[in-house]
């Protein structure tokens, strides 16, 4: 049984910066839109399918949202629905703001 994998914001920084992800906000459009972290897709959790995500190759998805009680919520619909996708941030946005990483706004 594949469980929910955590990786923290610096992780994420660098896993990005390496292009070894596809980062997916499942947070809603108006707080994408205020402020999200650059390169990441928005899948809101509201309307989220697991079969809709995009293909990431030999990528890894990862999701996040504001805290990271969403992306959990993300990573189970993936894992109900037979999908390989269960790696979240910890502590979302906020978290990832807190570690001092840039956002867009």
């Amino acid at each position: 049984m594949t469980t929910l994998t955590t990786y923290t914001p610096q992780q994420i920084a660098e896993m990005l910066e390496q292009r070894a992800i596809v980062l997916v906000d499942v947070r809603e459009e108006g707080e994408y839109a205020a402020e999200h972290i650059e390169g990441a897709i928005l899948c809101p959790l509201s309307a989220f399918d697991p079969s809709k995500l995009p293909d990431a190759g030999e990528k890894k998805i990862v999701f996040h949202c504001a805290h990271g009680m969403r992306s959990a919520k993300a990573v189970a619909k993936c894992l109900a629905s037979r999908l390989p996708h269960a790696a979240h941030m910890e502590g979302g946005i906020k978290a990832w703001k807190s570690a001092g990483l840039p956002t867009v706004r």
